[in-house]
């Protein structure tokens, strides 16, 4: 006998999405331990949040007083409730209580260390110093009546406000993301210790629940997905197979050209072990690289892809059986890919997703489309990989985008020199961040000194508070030429580019997996970039990053004989120039350049 499905309790905690990158991490990591959340919009009346145990008000890209802003009814501080409010959330406590908020002299985007004294219930077995991450420009600078400062930075002087009998606090930090390293704490001690709550929920053990919904969604229709291969795709598409059976989900995985060495051959044999005559491969190469070329503007990128996907699937829809056996559209779209699009109700747009062009949105309004992990993370979806018992080779893949290749071919359309700057030099390269919650599209600074040099992290952070001209920062690992002779050249997306792309790609994939260093870091992008000279106009761009869900993400320093290695087996590629190593984190730069 199958197991009831698991259900929802009524929320004890409810997050106020003020358009935060953050906003749905905030709830995750309420629910990791062990509370169940839900998010609602800022403007929610306090009449609707009676019964909480607490409220959060999430971060957000807006100034607080600026017309238009996001806000929040005021008497939800007069409720029977803590109340927590980060980033944004602490600014707009402190306007709507009497405090000031002001814009600040330079932003914090990255890591930072919070300076807390003792005798804080907040902050309770989380006192002293302690690094945290930071997304601002604006900052409180004087609290309410009632409220004490409990926490500073060197660049914020209120990092953190409470007023205790009222059960009001406000982190200028965001306690979410994992690389605050006492976050979990400061909002266990929220939770349990302020707002009284109890635990719940449990984030695993989801199949069952998230089998139901697909049948509640789905109905009596049946489901067809393009598949990518990756994590989300295959747990999405298996939890389908699952709930409604063989019969009645099928799956298409579309080489549009724009694939890793061998992912074409990878991912067959990971659908075929599945079951039988429910996996084929549509060839599309000509089609997506015919309709990218020329074309160097990253949105338009991504809008291209998400559209020529829409297209071909329509075509292998219409040239089967699906339209007439009422199948209707799967995808493994997860939270972060609807973040990032602007997809929370007053969310700056960072880069729209595949899974979210306008065809898509189509699919969504005429009720076609099902997507089993819309409320999960990446490491949320790799447990309910675990719960069906697929292969762990599969399930610690590192995530690879959707677009594939294309967003990590980098394009320009003008010869520029790189010129000199302050720290290092100015690349007329442009990628795109995420600074403040809101995005930025902004050129690269190249620092001459290797990665491995001691503080050079700590060196690219502080380069981009200062500097808001720039939004990455990267070091040489080696070069054929001085960087003084490196200029960007028109350059597209053509197969060539591709073919060093993906020669790069395969060649820093291979030496990852023998050294096992791909077992210390959550992704490793590896870009090219038009910044070389004639003869070699290319660079290859090395992306080690550590996370947890992609929400937020760490540089990671390679061993010295690992990237010398893997810098000498690159510059020895054709057309290759220099070997360059991302120091930024993110925020404040995405973890793809584009």
């Amino acid at each position: 006998m199958n197991q009831a499905a698991p259900t929802e309790p009524r929320p004890q905690v409810v997050v106020l999405d003020t358009g935060g990158q953050y906003c749905h991490l905030i709830t995750r990591k309420i629910r990791e331990l062990g509370v169940y959340s839900e998010i609602r919009p800022s403007e929610t009346p306090a009449s609707e949040l009676s019964g909480l145990k607490a409220l959060v008000i999430s971060g957000g890209p807006a100034s607080v007083y600026e017309v238009g802003s996001p806000q929040v009814d005021p008497a939800i501080f007069r409720l029977p409730c803590a109340v927590l409010g980060i980033c944004y959330g602490q600014q707009l406590m402190a306007h709507h209580l009497g405090g000031l908020v002001q814009k600040g002299d330079k932003g914090e985007y990255g890591m930072a260390y919070l300076e807390t004294g003792a005798g804080s219930a907040l902050f309770r077995e989380a006192e002293g110093r302690q690094r945290i991450w930071m997304s601002h420009r604006d900052t409180v600078t004087r609290v309410p009546a009632g409220f004490e400062v409990l926490g500073t930075t060197e660049t914020c002087a209120i990092a953190s406000m409470g007023d205790a009998a009222q059960g009001l606090y406000g982190v200028q930090f965001h306690p979410e993301v994992v690389h605050t390293e006492r976050g979990r704490q400061v909002l266990s001690n929220f939770l349990f210790d302020i707002a009284g709550c109890e635990r719940d929920w449990s984030p695993r053990e989801q199949a069952l629940r998230i089998e139901d919904e697909i049948r509640r969604v789905v109905g009596d229709r049946n489901v067809f997905f393009f598949v990518s291969g990756g994590v989300d795709s295959t747990v999405a598409f298996t939890l389908c197979l699952r709930a409604l059976g063989e019969a009645r989900v099928r799956a298409s995985y579309v080489d549009t050209g724009l694939m890793r060495d061998g992912e074409t051959d990878f991912v067959k044999g990971v659908f075929e072990s599945l079951g039988r005559g429910i996996f084929s491969v549509e060839h599309a190469q000509e089609r997506f690289l015919s309709a990218l070329t020329g074309v160097r503007d990253p949105e338009k990128k991504r809008h291209i892809i998400g559209e020529m996907f829409v297209e071909v699937q329509e075509q292998i829809l219409a040239s089967g059986h699906y339209l007439e056996g009422n199948w209707i559209l799967g995808q493994g779209t997860i939270y972060p890919d609807t973040i990032e699009s602007g997809g929370t109700a007053k969310a700056d747009l960072i880069k729209t997703h595949h899974n979210r062009v306008s065809g898509i949105q189509k699919l969504i309004a005429e009720n076609r489309l099902v997507e089993p992990l819309h409320l999960l993370y990446k490491d949320e979806v790799r447990e309910v990989g675990r719960e069906l018992l697929l292969p762990e080779e599969l399930l610690s893949r590192h995530p690879f985008p959707g677009p594939g290749l294309a967003i990590r071919c980098l394009c320009e359309d003008a010869a520029q020199p790189v010129r000199k700057l302050d720290g290092g030099w100015l690349a007329p390269l442009h990628s795109v961040g995420v600074q403040g919650d809101s995005r930025s599209y902004r050129p690269v600074l190249l620092l001459e000194e290797p990665p491995d040099d001691e503080g050079i992290h700590l060196r690219a952070t502080e380069a981009i508070n200062r500097n808001p001209a720039i939004n990455r920062v990267v070091s040489l690992a080696g070069a054929h030429v001085p960087v003084a002779e490196l200029r960007t050249s028109e350059a597209f997306i053509t197969a060539r580019r591709l073919e060093r792309l993906r020669a790069a790609d395969s060649l820093v994939r291979r030496l990852c997996h023998e050294s096992g260093f791909e077992n210390s870091v959550w992704q490793f992008p590896v870009i090219i970039v038009p910044l070389g000279v004639p003869g070699r106009p290319d660079s290859i761009v090395l992306r080690p990053i550590d996370s947890v869900d992609g929400m937020t993400a760490q540089s990671v320093v390679m061993p010295p004989a690992l990237l010398e290695e893997m810098t000498r087996s690159l510059l020895a590629l054709e057309g290759v120039c220099a070997v360059l190593y991302d120091l930024t984190h993110k925020p404040p730069g995405t973890i793809e350049w584009e």
